[in-house]
């Protein structure tokens, strides 16, 4: 989702990065590079709220476990209920009591039993702690009401097309992340330093437009094409 956009809907033209621009920069290797940019600053304290991570609402495993809790739990009542009444307990009931009278704590299958429903427990804790939707990226908040995300494949496909506009690119892949974004990119023509100066500029301007709430780094790695037969 995203704010309205108010204004005319005509095309606009990308900016084009000159050849050799940054080609005399100190620091670019020969097979890769960590490109420095200057990240949008993000709004004031207090201005547009704190654009946090997204929170996934686990639909599968809340309804998984409520109905599991259900079932169990009608189950035990009714049991309870018809000893309360006078009638014979349930068969699962009296084995499960007898079969536990018959094993100590220290039983293989007693200590299997409980490490399974722990480690089902640590699992239940950590996504009620863990938002969840690592597919989504926060953006940067410009009004308190509105909250927008970017998904992180849409972000990488962005980028990759970035990349392809810079001269000499032949092919290039992207792994977006949260906190880093790498690119792997096959030129062709053109020397690797200008090429790798080139993507820095444009892909480090990309991240910017991207309007992420926390801007990832950027590491490019330019090399050439395998030479067939």
């Amino acid at each position: 989702m995203s704010e309205p956009y108010e204004g005319d809907h005509n095309t606009q033209r990308l900016p084009v990065i000159e050849q050799g621009a940054h080609a005399d920069e100190p620091g670019l290797g020969q097979s890769a590079s960590a490109a420095d940019y200057a990240a949008v600053p993000v709004l004031a304290d207090g201005a547009g709220g704190r654009a946090g991570r997204f929170w996934s609402t686990r639909r599968v495993p809340s309804g998984l476990v409520a109905l599991l809790i259900l079932a169990a739990a009608g189950l035990l009542l009714y049991d309870v209920a018809s000893v309360r009444a006078h009638r014979s307990a349930m068969r699962w009931r009296s084995g499960l009591a007898d079969w536990l009278a018959d094993h100590p704590v220290d039983d293989i299958a007693v200590l299997a039993g409980a490490g399974a429903i722990a480690l089902l427990g640590v699992w239940l804790i950590v996504l009620a702690v863990t938002p969840g939707l690592r597919s989504i990226l926060p953006m940067r908040r410009r009004s308190p009401a509105v909250r927008a995300g970017l998904d992180r494949d849409a972000a990488a496909l962005v980028l990759r097309d970035r990349a392809m506009e810079v001269a000499g690119i032949q092919s290039a892949r992207v792994r977006m992340g949260r906190t880093r974004v790498v690119v792997r990119a096959l030129s062709h023509f053109r020397e690797l330093d200008d090429v790798r100066a080139d993507l820095d500029a444009a892909l480090g301007a990309g991240i910017r437009e991207l309007g992420l709430a926390g801007p990832p780094g950027l590491a490019v790695h330019v090399s050439r094409p395998q030479r067939k037969g």
